[in-house]
């Protein structure tokens, strides 16, 4: 409009940050990145099939009918300035050559921790460590139980004092909301000490 005052407001793009959401197989990573994301979940499950017994160990989780083969991805926005790109990894072993692709790029990690099962997340664990890639973990509470302390995880994990472990349900959007912000919380505490 002629001689109108109209001041346009320009709004910068938020920040993208990619983040891993890792653990053995069958700990409930599908499952975290699906409650989490604020968009339908691209997965890549397919069903477990006769051709994996002996290869895959259904111990603890008998129940699990379906696996992921290549990854889950969603995507969470925290505020204006930060948006979340989730990369659910597969648990498998024979799956875990993707890691190292899916890992390009990502600022960090969640940990998913299945009690029943700690050794599944060794891996996961060492993988992070040995990349220098800053992660928390999740102990994720199957049916809502937590019977352990998260220093007793710590402990059993022979984890450092900083990193941070956290009880969860990966069933549970807020809960892990609460885990993705404690990282994001970690890494801008990681940037203030590195600058």
């Amino acid at each position: 409009m002629a001689g109108s005052d109209t001041t346009v407001e320009t709004i910068a793009p938020p920040d993208t940050v990619k983040i891993l959401i890792a653990g053995g197989f069958g700990v409930g990573k599908t499952t975290m990145v699906g409650s989490v994301s604020e968009i339908a979940p691209l997965r890549t499950e397919e069903p477990l099939t006769v051709a994996g017994l002996g290869i895959d160990d259904l111990n603890g989780i008998e129940q699990k009918q379906a696996t992921t083969v290549a990854l889950d991805f969603g995507r969470i926005t925290i505020s204006r300035e930060l948006v979340l790109y989730l990369f659910g990894t597969p648990g498998q072993q024979r799956f875990w050559f993707m890691w190292n692709d899916l890992a390009i790029g990502a600022l960090g990690a969640v940990v998913l921790v299945d009690v029943r099962r700690p050794d599944s997340s060794f891996a996961a664990i060492d993988f992070f460590e040995r990349r220098g890639i800053p992660f928390v973990v999740g102990v994720n509470g199957f049916y809502g139980e937590h019977p352990y302390p998260a220093e007793d995880i710590r402990d059993a994990l022979a984890l450092p004092a900083d990193v941070r472990v956290l009880l969860c349900d990966a069933r549970d959007r807020e809960s892990c909301r609460d885990v993705l912000i404690a990282l994001i919380d970690q890494l801008i505490a990681d940037a203030r000490r590195a600058s």
